[in-house]
């Protein structure tokens, strides 16, 4: 039976709005998020107004030709424009709470708001979990549930933009993922220097990942997302030695506003470094390393994520029980993917990780 919503702002369609926006900007990810082709975390929305099941991410690549000089005839040197595609297909995720009227929920308006912020953590914990998850996927597949076969795979199309403990990898060095992983020794954990690598690996892979441009700033940045492991072993050497450290205490704003205070970003070598600490370490059943826990770092560019929604969050109610027991839920339609192009004949020939470079590195429990 329909419901009538007689306050204002109260009505589904507001609340439906205001729940999307408010657990959307208080994602830790959300200021990388945007819906041009520069955004770190791409958001696409076609399918909101149409119907279908999968929303396709265009790439053109960029212009690697010399042209011509002079006199020189174009005709016939032209450079053909690469245009690659992926292909996000979304799925329905939604929960819901339900409360009975011992519990003194009146109706249906308070009973939405008071749930509104469980579901809203909620929601806020699958996008967080989607979005380090995307970071670290194999071709699709989350990377602990990967096959040998596939993180092999991966790592022969991927190559060259890895490192594994500051060791970077050519192609052909190494036949399977187990036996490039094998350089992260106790001794290999995360240090400037390795991060300073990552970048290079990034600026020159083919095809090479595009930082982020800040307009206000006039620069280009990328963001390394970096475990609570990995964290501690690049931010805890000697105050006085660690250049990382000193540079940030140094030469950024002093005080209480400072990073090293405030735990916020800090900066190194055109690098935006962020703790994430959901990125979890790396099993010895997943590296086959034994001699050493290993943890993912990811560099990241311009369209590294692409983000899927074909139906914004949309609130649902329910009664049972001869209106004994009421529920209010959510549900929406999304996928969210590390964004991948071929690199071969086709778009699905030799696909590399369009816009994030890897690091592994040795993270000892505490």
């Amino acid at each position: 039976m329909a419901q009538t919503y007689a306050v204002a702002g109260l009505t589904p369609q507001q609340w439906d709005s205001d729940f999307f926006r408010d657990y959307v900007r208080m994602s830790r990810y959300k200021r990388y998020m945007g819906t041009d082709e520069s955004a770190m975390f791409q958001i696409n929305e076609q399918l909101s107004a149409k119907k279908g099941d999968a929303i396709t991410f265009a790439l053109v690549n960029e212009l690697t030709g010399s042209g011509v000089t002079g006199n020189s005839t174009l005709k016939g040197n032209e450079e053909r424009l690469g245009s690659r595609s992926h292909k996000l297909t979304v799925d329905v995720l939604r929960h819901a709470v339900a409360v009975d009227d011992w519990d003194v929920q009146k109706s249906v308006i308070d009973l939405r708001n008071a749930a509104r912020v469980q579901l809203r953590e909620w929601s806020q914990v699958q996008l967080r979990n989607a979005c380090t998850n995307a970071l670290g996927q194999i071709d699709g597949v989350n990377f602990q549930s990967a096959t040998n076969a596939q993180r092999d795979t991966w790592y022969t199309n991927n190559y060259d933009r890895l490192t594994f403990s500051g060791v970077s990898q050519a192609a052909g060095a190494m036949t399977t993922f187990a036996s490039a992983v094998s350089a992260c020794t106790a001794a290999g954990q995360l240090t400037p220097n390795i991060l300073s690598l990552l970048k290079r690996l990034a600026q020159s892979a083919s095809p090479k990942i595009k930082p982020l441009y800040v307009k206000e700033m006039d620069q280009e940045w990328y963001v390394a997302f970096i475990g609570p492991k990995a964290w501690r072993d690049l931010t805890e050497d000697n105050p006085t030695t660690n250049a990382l450290m000193l540079a940030n205490r140094d030469a950024r704003v002093r005080g209480v506003d400072n990073p090293l205070f405030t735990g916020d970003s800090l900066v190194w070598d055109g690098m935006i470094l962020r703790e994430i600490p959901e990125i979890a370490v790396l099993g010895a059943s997943v590296t086959s390393v034994t001699s050493a826990s290993v943890e993912p770092v990811y560099l990241c560019g311009a369209q590294a994520v692409g983000m899927a929604w074909a139906q914004r969050t949309k609130s649902t109610t329910d009664t049972d029980d001869y209106d004994f027991l009421h529920g209010v839920g959510v549900q929406e339609i999304r996928r969210i993917e590390k964004l991948r192009f071929g690199t071969g004949a086709t778009d699905l020939v030799t696909p590399k990780d369009h816009g994030i470079a890897t690091a592994f590195v040795a993270a000892a429990a505490d």
